[in-house]
């Protein structure tokens, strides 16, 4: 989506508020340092402002934000709770309306889902 990200997720060794905590780190660092060199983004300033005000206006950050300090995990604990979450999720940009066909979101596992290679690496839920 443009302003959120939904994740299927899940961990044998680490707990999950670790992994979250390092994804949210490794994404919003990557991304700062992206806006900054693309001068050509039209919004650049716009952005990086908005990101040191949510910095600013939390006592967890000194200069920048980019993710929202809460998550809304769920654990999927059967069968049914993975289907129905998998199908929301490749659902959600449909929707949204920015594409007819949950396999048209450029960022999302559902091609893979319909037997193609999508842009991410995934691991397929069984």
């Amino acid at each position: 989506m443009t302003n959120h990200i939904h994740l299927i997720i899940g961990t044998k060794d680490q707990q999950m508020q670790y992994i979250l905590r390092d994804f949210k780190s490794f994404t919003s660092r990557i991304l700062k340092e992206t806006i900054i060199k693309n001068y050509r983004e039209s919004r650049r300033e716009w952005i990086l402002a908005m990101m040191r005000k949510a910095g600013r206006n939390n006592p967890n950050n000194d200069q920048w934000q980019l993710w929202q300090q809460h998550n809304h995990p769920i654990e999927l604990s059967t069968n049914f709770m993975i289907d129905q979450r998998l199908n929301y999720l490749h659902n959600n940009p449909v929707k949204a309306g920015y594409v007819t066909e949950p396999e048209h979101w450029l960022y999302s596992s559902a091609l893979d889902y319909c037997g193609k290679k999508g842009l991410l690496d995934i691991r397929f839920l069984n």
